[in-house]
C-alpha cells in the first residue's frame, strides 16, 4: 500500500511523494480497522539506510560549521519546553485532561517514552497515542507544502546533483549501521538505526573516504517504509476515540507548528540559520520522518537530524521532571 501511494505522489510530482505517499494511503486503511504492521527488521533497516544518507551531508566544508549549531540547539529546547508548557496547559484548561495526561499527550517526541511513563503512571495511554500520533502525522503532511508555498526552496546540495555510491558500497554501509543499530538499541539509544547510519556513513564522508548519495531505489526504498511506520501506529486506534479527542488534538497540534515556526523564525534572524531549514529542524515530528523530509526536499540533512536527536534526549531528562511537577501541582 505504501509503496502505490509513494509511486502515485512521487509520479505527479507532490513534495516529499514516497514519504507523504505512503503516510496517506496507509494510515487511511489502518483506521478502517485494517491492521498495518511493518516488520521490525524491515523498519530498522529503512532508518539506517536513511542515516547512511544523511551522513552524506558530513562533509569537511559542511563541518566547518558545526560552531553555530549550540545557540541554535539552545533555542530548539527553549522551543520544546514553550509548546509543552503551552500545550498542555490548553489540555488542562480547555478540554479537562488532568496535568499529568497532558503533559504526556502533548509531549513533542519520545512517543515510546511517554506511553512508558504513561503506563507506569497510571495514565491512560489512549489519549496520549491519539494526540501524538496524530501531531506527527499533520506535521509530516503539512510541512512540506507549506514551505513550497511559502517559497523555501532547499539548498542543501547548493543546485548541483550529487554524486551517487555504487551499490557494494550502498549495501555494505547499510549492513554495517544496522549491526551498529543493534548495539545501540540494546543499550536503549534513541533512534539507534538512524544515528548508527549518520555516524558511520558521516564519519567516511567527513574523511573523505567515500562521496556520495545512495541509488535512488534504496532512498525511495527507506521513504516508503519510514511512511508506512507513520501511518501503521493508527491501527490500534479507534474511530471513537479520534472523534472523541479531534478537537483537543487539532487545537494542539496548530499550537506546536506555530510556536516551532516562532522559534524557527527567531533561529533565522539570529542565527543566520534558514528559516524552512530550522522549521524542520525545530518541527515536533518524528527523528526518522524528518530526516526523510530534508532529505526529499533537499534541506541540509544532517543539521536537522542532529537537532531531533538531541530534541529526544532532552526530553527523555526533561519530562520526568516535568511529570513530577504536574503531579505536585494536581496534589496542590
Amino acid at each position: 500500500v505504501g509503496a502505490a501511494g509513494g509511486l502515485v505522489a512521487e509520479r505527479v510530482g507532490f513534495p516529499a511523494g514516497a514519504l507523504l505517499g505512503a503516510t496517506l494511503p496507509v494510515s487511511a486503511v489502518a483506521l478502517s480497522g485494517r491492521a498495518m504492521e511493518i516488520p521490525a527488521w524491515l523498519r530498522n533497516m529503512a532508518f539506517a539506510s536513511l542515516g547512511c544518507s544523511l551522513g552524506a551531508g558530513f562533509t569537511p566544508d559542511f563541518l566547518s560549521n558545526v560552531g553555530r549549531w549550540p545557540l541554535s540547539l539552545a533555542m530548539l529546547c527553549a522551543g520544546m519546553l514553550a509548546i509543552l508548557a503551552c500545550c498542555a496547559s490548553i489540555l488542562v484548561r480547555f478540554f479537562g485532561f488532568t496535568p499529568r495526561a497532558a503533559v504526556l499527550s502533548t509531549s513533542p517526541g519520545a512517543l515510546s517514552y511517554a506511553i512508558a511513563l504513561a503506563v507506569g503512571g497510571g495514565i491512560d495511554t489512549r489519549p496520549v497515542m491519539v494526540l501524538q500520533s496524530l501531531r506527527l502525522l499533520a506535521i509530516t503532511l503539512t510541512l512540506p507544502p507549506a514551505l513550497l508555498l511559502i517559497g523555501q526552496p532547499g539548498a542543501f546540495w547548493g543546485g548541483l546533483p550529487p554524486p551517487i555510491l555504487g551499490w557494494p558500497v550502498s549495501v555494505a554501509l547499510i549492513a554495517v549501521a544496522f549491526v551498529f543499530g543493534r548495539l545501540g538499541e540494546s543499550r536503549r539509544l534513541p533512534a539507534a538505526f538512524l544515528l548508527a547510519g549518520m555516524m558511520l556513513s558521516g564519519g567516511l564522508h567527513a574523511g573523505g573516504l567515500v562521496e556520495g548519495i545512495l541509488p535512488g531505489t534504496l532512498v525511495f526504498s527507506s521513504f516508503v517504509v519510514t511512511g508506512c511506520v507513520i501511518g501503521s501506529r493508527f491501527t490500534s486506534l479507534a474511530l471513537s476515540d479520534l472523534r472523541g479527542l479531534a478537537a483537543a488534538a487539532v487545537t494542539v497540534t496548530a499550537v506546536a507548528i506555530a510556536l516551532s515556526a516562532l522559534f524557527a523564525v527567531m533561529a533565522s534572524r539570529l542565527f543566520g540559520i534558514g528559516f524552512a531549514g530550522a522549521w524542520i529542524a525545530y518541527a515536533p515530528g518524528g527523528v526518522e520522518g524528518m530526516a526523510a523530509m530534508a532529505i526529499a526536499l533537499g534541506y541540509d540533512p544532517a543539521f536537522v537530524a542532529t537537532h531531533h536527536l538531541v530534541r529526544i534526549v532532552f526530553l527523555i531528562m526533561v519530562l520526568p521532571i516535568v511529570l513530577r511537577a504536574a503531579t505536585r501541582t494536581r496534589a496542590d
